[in-house]
């Protein structure tokens, strides 16, 4: 048991209601909500982060494939273990400016993406889509990029619901290292 730690669930004191729960922090998402990472304007020279990360070695970007007009990324801020990104090269922030074999592309590498997810983490099921405008939500709306969050049957427990948190039981880099590892060619 660690210092200062008793057995007992604490009551949280403070904003709101006490309610008896115990709060599990992930601080690594307030960066995001303050916006690190996220570009100064809609220009691709803006600090886009997406045009920064093909720059990268695959390590540093946690890129875990590259073709020739779309990367497959790790989200840094994941909503599941192995949360994937399919990203394209050109800074274009709307789906239908994406050229035809953009477009074909992406599918393809969506698809792969599934299947290494798959034979990586046994992936019963995925969402998959993209947020079209800062009003459907989308974190970085200047840069087009598509989301394959990989489900398992009963991921959805207590966590989300009860403690308003994930749990990844991996590394971003060790995840990177194993997608990349069976990353279909």
């Amino acid at each position: 048991m660690l210092t200062g730690m008793t057995s007992e669930p604490e009551q949280q004191i403070g904003v709101g209601t006490p309610d008896a729960f115990q709060r599990l922090w992930t601080p690594h998402r307030m960066a995001y909500i303050q916006g690190e990472n996220k570009p100064s304007g809609p220009d691709a020279g803006d600090g886009c982060p997406f045009c920064v990360i093909p720059s990268k070695s695959d390590e540093d970007g946690l890129v875990v494939a590259r073709g020739e007009r779309v990367y497959a990324v790790l989200n840094l801020y994941p909503y599941n273990g192995g949360h994937l990104m399919v990203v394209p090269y050109r800074h274009v922030a709307d789906y239908t400016d994406l050229d035809g074999q953009e477009t074909v592309e992406l599918a393809d590498f969506t698809k792969r993406a599934m299947v290494a997810l798959r034979a990586a983490s046994g992936a019963h099921g995925f969402n998959i889509g993209m947020n079209q405008g800062e009003s459907a939500g989308a974190g970085i709306a200047a840069h087009l990029h598509q989301h394959v969050v990989p489900r398992w049957g009963g991921d959805t427990n207590f966590m989300p619901v009860v403690g308003h948190t994930k749990v990844l039981p991996q590394l971003l880099g060790d995840t990177r290292t194993m997608l990349a590892g069976v990353w279909p060619v």
